[in-house]
């Protein structure tokens, strides 16, 4: 099993921020520019866990030793069934420097959009807040 797939199964937000690069680039499946940097990333993460239901990997493709991998998983959104790849690339240390997510079916996408919207923001004040 994939140290990522292992990690978000367990709900290991320790983990899965610990497989990033610290230059990571995540490629989102809702937004037009990639977002950059291990903390960013691992807010965005960590922001749709909470909306994806039901959420399970269904499959992995990729060579073990490979850097590049695919992981294909399936949720909800308000009930609705919506299916996803992760695509990684890792560096030699086992990290995760490129991560990029392709979704469907578009209107379950639009709801998720909606959804992150809302809740990044939220986040996103929050940690302005603290400060």
């Amino acid at each position: 099993m994939h140290p990522f797939r292992a990690a978000v199964e367990a709900r290991d937000y320790e983990a899965i921020a610990n497989l990033l690069a610290d230059d990571v680039v995540f490629y989102s499946p809702v937004a037009h520019k990639p977002y950059q940097g291990k903390f960013v990333v691992g807010m965005i993460l960590g922001t749709v866990i909470q909306i994806f239901e039901n959420f399970h990997y269904q499959r992995e493709i990729g060579a073990e030793g490979s850097n590049d991998h695919a992981l294909v998983f399936g949720c909800q959104i308000d009930g609705l069934d919506m299916q996803g790849c992760d695509f990684l690339t890792m560096n030699s240390e086992g990290k995760i420097t490129e991560f990029t997510v392709m979704l469907r079916p578009l209107r379950v996408v639009g709801m998720f959009a909606e959804k992150m919207k809302v809740k990044f923001a939220e986040a996103m004040a929050a940690m302005e807040a603290a400060k």
